[in-house]
């Protein structure tokens, strides 16, 4: 990620409502989430950014379900069109995967469709015993 850009764990840097905007509207596994339920994700979970330095506009987003010692759920990751292919969605793991790493977490876990080559880069693998794991969808 070039200087331009900075990685925060800051809650004020995150925008909310651009947040909400990007999932709901262009992210494929949150489309059409409400503000609301949203809002209620983000207060449960721990927050990153990315922000351009010189605007002080958020240009990406990551949030961590986790008990902060043995299990991280990273999810929600978005880069905003208009900087992706400029390495802002790595220096966003990479900031993720250092306070994770901070805290000691042991496992972490993430769902994606389409970024398995950038995922890998940070030494996640598909599931080793996935027979072993399970899922409750809502109905």
């Amino acid at each position: 990620m070039d200087a331009r850009f900075r990685f925060s764990t800051d809650p004020a840097d995150i925008d909310r409502e651009r947040v909400h905007r990007w999932l709901s509207e262009d992210a494929y596994w949150a489309r059409g989430r409400s503000r609301e339920l949203q809002d209620a994700a983000l207060d449960g979970s721990r927050n990153f950014a990315v922000v351009d330095s010189a605007s002080g506009e958020q240009v990406a987003f990551a949030r961590v379900v986790t008990d902060g010692v043995t299990f991280a759920w990273l999810c929600d990751v978005y880069v905003a069109p208009e900087v992706r292919g400029r390495r802002v969605g790595v220096g966003l793991i990479a900031g993720v995967a250092a306070e994770l790493e901070r805290l000691g977490v042991r496992r972490w876990v993430l769902r994606t469709a389409d970024a398995h080559g950038l995922y890998a880069r940070f030494g996640f693998e598909p599931l080793a015993e996935p027979d072993t794991w399970m899922v409750r969808e809502a109905r």
